[in-house]
């Protein structure tokens, strides 16, 4: 498979003007991106990109700053040395260090996590990803069953594994986020990982204690009403992939309606990660 780099020269701007134009890309099909410090790139697959779409998708923002792309084709056996050339270990906190297969380990840490991303959006680098792992560190995983939409290369869940969560289903649309999760799994020795590729229709008819939504808003409420069906009453969700202003405010009243209570959140620069909890008591099944 084959993806488009678009070379985004954004410079100057304001931090949130460029992450707003980074979410609205996320919404045609962009999955991965990468900061620089001229602006940013972004990666589409060739099968999915429409040029058309995209400049409607940029209209408006021609009136917020001065930028330009350039789009290059990246055949799919260059991806992973792109991969390799730009990750870096990261840590959160001093409990969680994440790294790819060719960094060092540091045992000083608890949990470690080693993540192959290949074409798969999650390697922590994002604010929202590190935010949601910063988040799980307090979350009392133990014994707890997991779902984690959206789920990319699988780390939150392999994360949730380490907390010692009990069961955890991973479900993502994506194919090769699928095969990623599978393989990252295998490669950090977590075996009660359930990987499924779909959307909300592949939400199993389960009850989870916590679910990790780190997706964007417009897919978060369009999924929020299933949320509410698998989720045990008392139980957390943590959401990302927004930002504060105005999307937190609509991600509340949403889950207000279907009885989740927002609790706090975290925030870096303008992105948000979450948590909110259960409220409605299902008395057809209490349990």
């Amino acid at each position: 498979m084959n993806y488009y780099e678009l070379i985004f020269t954004t410079m100057p701007t304001e931090d949130y003007q460029q992450d707003l134009l980074i979410n609205d890309l996320a919404e045609i099909g962009f999955d991965t991106f990468e900061i620089v410090d001229f602006g940013f790139k972004a990666y589409i697959k060739t099968s999915t990109f429409d040029e058309k779409i995209l400049n409607i998708k940029l209209e408006p923002y021609h009136e917020l700053f001065a930028f330009s792309y350039d789009v290059i084709l990246i055949p799919q056996k260059n991806w992973n040395q792109v991969w390799e050339s730009n990750f870096e270990p990261i840590r959160i906190r001093d409990k969680v260090w994440v790294r790819a297969t060719f960094h060092q380990a540091k045992p000083e840490f608890p949990y470690q996590i080693v993540i192959d991303p290949k074409m798969a959006f999650g390697t922590g680098h994002h604010e929202t990803t590190s935010m949601m792992m910063d988040l799980m560190l307090d979350a009392g995983l133990t014994g707890k069953k997991v779902l984690d939409m959206g789920c990319g290369t699988g780390i939150l869940a392999i994360l949730a594994g380490k907390l010692g969560a009990e069961n955890i289903t991973a479900i993502d649309y994506d194919p090769i986020c699928f095969d990623s999760v599978i393989e990252n799994a295998a490669l950090n020795n977590i075996d009660n990982i359930k990987a499924i590729c779909g959307s909300k229709e592949a939400i199993p008819d389960e009850r989870f204690d916590i679910i990790l939504a780190n997706i964007n808003r417009n897919i978060l409420l369009d999924q929020i009403a299933r949320y509410s069906e698998v989720l045990k009453p008392g139980g957390e969700i943590y959401f990302s992939g927004f930002y504060e202003t105005p999307d937190l405010d609509i991600i509340k009243m949403e889950a207000a309606g279907y009885g989740l209570k927002y609790i706090s959140h975290k925030k870096t620069k303008e992105w948000v990660a979450a948590k909110f909890k259960a409220q409605r008591v299902d008395i057809n099944n209490p349990a």
